[in-house]
């Protein structure tokens, strides 16, 4: 096949496969513009594509009176060939081969490496490309989990190329700041270089990548305890920052270079705020109320979770049944889920009840059923194809409250007042014994303040469309009024919870949030209402920032 046509064939989801998605020329530009500095430096591009950042590096090279020294490789033979022409009918000379960065040993004869690494999810990044992948990132002393994304290695093998004083300029997802597995690369960058700046946009850059990017801008022989941090609105803002009037970086040093790294992007003031906050008396963990814990996993809601109407017609026993909370979050939106919301919900027609069939004797109707879905192929579903008999879900404690973990606005936590089941489209939260009574009756209120939202930001993670996930161990992390703050102001959040209630049903969370900010933290820890209105204007510039990605106005 020739270039061009192989080239015509690449579309998006062949190049998505790879992990692929090609640099804009004013990103290339600044990343060149930034890392290359001398006419003699040498130059990397371990990624090349279609050699975007070689050709920017490559001008920049020419214009400081330098011979070009540039070198890519790209695992796709197309693009090397596409990239190849580019740099001739530029008149730049570079030596580009087909091959898989991994597989080369580390050679610090570059003065720059600079590329867009390839983003590879861990669900198509496995068996010998993860493994070499991973030897690479601990041949530099980085250990990486299995979760880790292919760029997570890249950071750290780009670097084994550099020479002494070297410059990493690279364009990475902005979960480097945020995602557990990058906690080790998050170390090695300051304990590798002098410097480490980062550059944050507030809009996406990638048109067709919901991932937000950061630039990594690496220099130097480390270690350092800070990084510099640098946002800007959009690429057009990006050149101006460089320049004698552009934007001053803000530093930031982590308390633990294994922590996240989201809490940077706080105005400092809020910053503090939070911080001395979320660390005082008057604030606990999530995970120091009880236990976080995933839902049932059916293999098959349309097939196991059913009607009431359809256990009538199934003629299915009660006790082959049991109450759950129906699939989804959208009707845990006030505090309660009660026995009445579940009836209500039972009349509407929602998915209320789990198949649940006696696991050696289930009834003439239950085996019909089971039958029914053999036919349509249910029990081929791998959750199902894994478990024995096939078509008995493995059930999860009751949990005392439920947590909704794929958000729009924020988290909600809905005392289970009914003891009903629930999916894995929520979290279940589990209290400690002498915290039960007390959490389940006012955590759902006491949660929707300021800093627990600013929290959710941080200890969180945004995915595309701009929704907001919160794991099980992310959960965890959650600020939580303590329970002696709560036992002070609980007639207080008593008091307002009919209030509450009617303004979470008409979706005015805005006026809830400030009702409970002023019985919690201006009432109850004595907090200045500045410093509320601090921590509520940084909650809502992170949800800007994810929202925006959406076209969504955060709530």
């Amino acid at each position: 096949m020739g270039t061009q046509l192989a080239l015509l064939f690449d579309n998006s989801r062949t190049r998505k496969a790879r992990g692929a998605f090609f640099t804009p020329s004013e990103l290339a530009t600044f990343l060149a513009s930034w890392a290359v500095r001398t006419p003699k430096d040498r130059i990397l591009e371990p990624s090349c594509g279609e050699a975007s950042l070689l050709l920017a590096a490559g001008r920049q090279l020419l214009a400081r009176g330098g011979r070009t020294t540039l070198v890519g490789l790209d695992v796709h033979e197309p693009s090397i060939a596409a990239a190849k022409q580019l740099l001739r009918d530029e008149k730049l000379r570079a030596d580009l081969r087909v091959a898989d960065f991994f597989d080369e040993a580390p050679e610090p004869r570059f003065d720059v490496v600079i590329g867009n690494p390839p983003y590879i999810r861990y669900q198509s990044f496995s068996g010998k490309d993860r493994a070499k992948a991973q030897r690479a990132a601990l041949a530099q002393g980085v250990r990486l989990s299995g979760l880790a994304n292919a760029w997570a290695a890249f950071v750290v093998h780009a670097a084994s190329f550099l020479r002494k004083g070297g410059r990493l300029a690279l364009v990475l997802p902005a979960s480097l700041l945020s995602v557990n597995y990058a906690a080790p690369v998050r170390r090695f960058l300051l304990d590798r270089f002098k410097a480490v700046k980062l550059v944050m946009f507030e809009e996406r850059v990638f048109p067709d990548v919901l991932e937000e990017v950061v630039l990594l801008l690496a220099e130097g022989e480390g270690p350092t305890s800070r990084f510099d941090l640098l946002q800007v609105r959009d690429l057009e803002e990006l050149g101006s920052i460089q320049g004698p009037s552009g934007a001053s970086p803000r530093p930031w040093t982590p308390i633990d270079a294994d922590d996240k790294w989201t809490e940077a992007l706080l105005p400092s003031g809020a910053a503090g705020i939070y911080s001395e906050l979320a660390s005082g008396v008057g604030f606990k963990t999530l995970g120091d109320w009880g236990d976080t814990d995933l839902g049932m996993v059916t293999g098959n809601n349309q097939f196991f979770t059913l009607t009431a109407t359809q256990v009538a017609e199934l003629g299915l026993r009660e006790s082959e049944t049991v109450r759950i909370s129906p699939p989804g979050s959208r009707h845990l939106r006030g505090l309660v889920f009660s026995d009445r919301t579940f009836d209500e919900m039972a009349r509407e027609g929602s998915r209320v009840y789990l198949f649940y069939p006696d696991k050696d004797r289930p009834s003439k109707a239950a085996k019909r059923y089971i039958e029914l879905g053999e036919s349509q192929g249910i029990h081929k579903a791998y959750k199902c194809a894994v478990r024995s008999p096939w078509w008995r879900v493995p059930t999860v404690r009751i949990a005392d409250l439920f947590l909704t973990y794929m958000n729009h606005d924020v988290p909600r936590l809905v005392h289970n007042n009914a003891s009903v089941a629930h999916l894995n489209s929520i979290h279940g939260v589990t209290l400690s014994r002498g915290n039960r009574e007390l959490g389940a009756d006012l955590l759902p209120i006491a949660m929707l303040n300021s800093l627990t939202m600013l929290g959710a930001e941080l200890v969180g993670r945004s995915y595309g469309g701009g929704i907001l996930k919160v794991e099980p161990k992310e959960a965890d992390l959650l600020p939580m009024p303590s329970p002696e703050v709560l036992e002070i102001v609980g007639p207080d959040l008593r008091n307002l919870r009919s209030q509450l209630s009617r303004l979470l049903r008409n979706s005015q969370l805005a006026e809830v949030v400030r009702s409970v900010d002023e019985a919690l933290l201006v009432g109850g820890l004595k907090r200045s209402r500045e410093d509320v209105v601090a921590l509520s204007e940084a909650r809502n510039m992170m949800a800007a920032r994810r929202s925006s990605r959406a076209g969504k106005t955060p709530r």
